[in-house]
């Protein structure tokens, strides 16, 4: 494994790698069913699906070009206006405890509060204990209940974080 990681924008020629890293991160903690990400539309298009005004979607990739995982920022669907949502960051076994997630996510906060969004949420499962240790390090706060309409009624977890604070 190459030590050399870069974080760039997706592009078109990422749309299967990036498909490839969701389908098998996914089931690896038990979110195959109905009701998560994996089965959202934009899963095949997603550098189409982050062109547009106020969404993002990062990809790393190592020296060989290979791309590791991602992840991104969009509109919270169904959600309020200056409510955005983080999306589909995943990694491959061999990018996670490396520090990456840290930097993704710091990029995508970044760019929500550039993007004027007041509030970041997201949803998560209860097995994916070492992103909600990166989410709560961050100032994540954990909710009560989903916000929003994602589709996404399998998920166990939610969090926010203020974007203005």
């Amino acid at each position: 494994m190459s030590t050399e990681l870069k974080l760039r924008p997706i592009e078109s020629r990422d749309d299967a790698a990036v498909a490839a890293v969701i389908r098998q991160v996914m089931p690896e903690f038990g979110a195959s069913g109905p009701g998560f990400a994996l089965h959202d539309p934009e899963v095949n298009g997603m550098s189409e699906a982050y062109s547009r005004p106020g969404r993002a979607y990062w990809v790393v990739e190592d020296e060989a070009g290979r791309v590791l995982g991602g992840g991104g920022i969009a509109p919270l669907d169904g959600g309020e206006p200056g409510i955005c949502e983080l999306r589909k960051m995943y990694f491959l076994p061999e990018l996670r405890g490396r520090g990456v997630g840290e930097r993704l996510l710091r990029q995508c906060l970044a760019f929500a509060r550039e993007a004027g969004y007041r509030t970041c949420y997201l949803e998560t499962l209860a097995g994916m204990t070492q992103a909600q240790k990166l989410y709560l390090r961050l100032g994540f706060q954990p909710l009560p209940r989903p916000m929003g309409a994602t589709g996404h009624f399998s998920c166990d977890r939610w969090y926010a974080i203020d974007l203005t604070a």
